[in-house]
């Protein structure tokens, strides 16, 4: 939801939980992955190969139907 662009109320208000918990969770994650804000977060994610290539979405492929 972040690489979605979503701010930490939007993600909690989909997930249903607390605005805090959000901000604290984000935080946990850039200090595990070693990300000195969102953006490095978002980039070492990639890094990391947590968000599909553009040739591999959720969605599959149109010739998969």
């Amino acid at each position: 939801m972040l690489h979605q662009g979503l701010n930490d109320a939007a993600v909690a208000r989909q997930l249903g939980i607390g605005h805090r918990t959000v901000q604290r969770r984000v935080g946990n994650l850039m200090r595990h992955l070693g990300a000195t804000g969102r953006v490095a977060l978002g980039a070492r994610a990639q890094e990391l190969g947590l968000f599909p290539s553009a040739g591999n979405t959720c969605g599959g492929s149109p010739d998969s139907e």
